[in-house]
């Protein structure tokens, strides 16, 4: 994983969208993240990876207190049902 932190922006009293006061109080600085992943195969990759998003950018806001606004998932390893047998089959 590779981050990069700053502090948020500032932000008009009206907020942006529409956003309520709390939202933006909440909002301590933002997140850069590049996160790299080992998912099983196959499935929906596009839908791991987004799932990987939104969980990191969940936590990170609940934790820290701070936006992800990018948040970049790479997949180094693909696991196939296939291989994840062979290696049970190895430890016993």
């Amino acid at each position: 994983m590779t981050t990069a932190v700053r502090r948020a922006p500032e932000r008009n009293a009206a907020g942006r969208d529409g956003e309520s006061a709390v939202k933006r109080q909440a909002v301590l600085g933002e997140v850069r993240m590049r996160i790299t992943v080992e998912l099983g195969y196959p499935s929906d990759i596009g839908a791991q990876c987004a799932a990987v998003r939104q969980e990191v950018a969940d936590r990170i806001r609940t934790w820290a207190g701070m936006d992800v606004p990018d948040l970049a998932v790479s997949v180094e390893r693909l696991h196939s049902a296939h291989s994840r047998r062979t290696d049970q089959e190895r430890v016993r």
